[in-house]
C-alpha cells in the first residue's frame, strides 16, 4: 500500500468497540487496513470512477479515535444518506464519499458515492460506482496526473 500520514496502529479492542456501538461487523481486508494504518492519505491520490464520472482525488481515509477525519463523525454526517450496508471510509474534496460494503454478498467492495446525484431513496444506488474489490486494490489503483 502506498499510504502517507497514517494515524498509527489500532488495537483490536478499539475496532470491536466501534463495531459494537454501530451494530456492524467490518469486512476482513478493511479491518486489517484500520489495524495497520487507522486511516491516512495516499500518494498519489487520483482514482478513476467511471467513463462518465472521470476521476477524483482522495482527500483522506477516516480512522478511529481522537483524530481529524474520525470515522464515527462521518458515519453520523452521512446517516440515512448512504445505501444500507455502506460505511463511509474516506472522501474527496467535493464532499463525495468513498464507502466500504459490509453486506455479505459484496463485503469489502469499495464504492464511490456521488452526493450531487443523491436520490430520495439511498438504496436506489444510481449515484454509486464500484471502484475496487477491497481497499488494497483501491489504493493500488491510485495514479498521478
Amino acid at each position: 500500500m502506498r499510504l502517507s500520514n497514517p494515524n498509527g496502529n489500532l488495537k483490536e479492542e478499539d475496532i470491536q468497540k466501534f463495531e459494537s456501538i454501530n451494530g456492524v461487523a467490518l469486512p476482513r481486508v478493511y479491518r486489517l487496513f484500520l489495524k495497520e494504518n487507522n486511516g491516512g492519505e495516499t500518494e498519489p491520490n487520483l482514482f478513476f470512477i467511471s467513463e462518465n464520472q472521470g476521476a477524483s482525488v482522495l482527500d483522506s481515509f477516516f480512522g478511529l479515535g481522537d483524530i481529524y477525519g474520525n470515522l464515527q463523525d462521518f458515519i453520523d454526517i452521512y446517516d440515512g444518506r448512504l445505501p444500507d450496508d455502506f460505511i463511509p471510509i474516506g472522501n474527496d474534496p467535493g464532499g463525495n464519499a468513498i464507502c466500504v460494503s459490509i453486506n455479505e454478498d459484496n463485503s469489502d467492495n469499495i464504492y464511490f458515492w456521488d452526493h450531487e446525484e443523491e436520490t430520495e431513496n439511498p438504496n436506489e444506488m444510481s449515484n454509486v460506482f464500484l471502484l475496487a474489490n477491497d481497499i488494497e486494490e483501491f489504493i493500488n489503483n491510485f495514479y498521478e496526473d
